[in-house]
């Protein structure tokens, strides 16, 4: 039976790192002024008829603290690549001089950084959404090792266990909230 617990324990601590690295991998799309090749992360562009991430077809690098460079691998893919980082509404204007596209990121006001730090707070709660139901899953997957003659003891320690684990990952999750709000409104 301990070794169910262990088990479960495993499980639990591995899907709750796997929440924390998706949210932050979500919060590198929230940008905090700097230019960065994660901010064109999900852009989308038309590909010989089928829709395919950017960096499929194209090298992004930062050419300084405020500029991106998009250096398509078919020249003819250029205006391909504007249309698509357009239409991801990025409020991103790439501008084509023929070889490649550059990006001036603009700085950010006031209140787009508090929309930002609203939308980096709303993605970490649903990874604290997450991290609960996780912790329903294990407390279920205990009620059953009870209901198979796991002693009560076993079951209540268990049980602080993974309340343990969620609180130390919640906390995780409010740490990376708290660096992600400072980053977003500093100036």
């Amino acid at each position: 039976m301990t070794e169910d617990l262990d088990l479960i324990f495993d499980e639990f601590r591995e899907s709750n790192e796997k929440t924390l690295t998706h949210l932050e991998a979500e919060l590198t799309k929230v940008r905090a002024g700097k230019a960065s090749p994660a901010m064109l992360q999900g852009v989308m562009i038309e590909y010989y008829g089928a829709l395919t991430p950017i960096q499929q077809v194209a090298n992004i690098n930062t050419m300084d603290a405020r500029t991106l460079v998009v250096q398509p691998w078919e020249k003819p893919m250029l205006n391909d690549i504007a249309r698509g980082i357009m239409n991801a509404n990025l409020g991103l204007n790439p501008q084509n001089n023929g070889e490649q596209l550059i990006i001036s990121v603009p700085p950010l006001t006031e209140e787009r950084r508090r929309d930002l730090v609203k939308r980096a707070k709303s993605e970490c709660e649903n990874a604290k959404v997450g991290i609960r139901n996780h912790r329903k899953d294990a407390m279920d997957m205990i009620k059953d090792l009870k209901n198979e003659g796991l002693s009560e003891d076993l079951a209540k320690g268990a049980e602080d266990e993974v309340q343990q684990i969620t609180n130390g990952f919640i906390k995780r999750i409010d740490d990376v909230f708290d660096a992600k709000e400072k980053d977003v409104m500093t100036v």
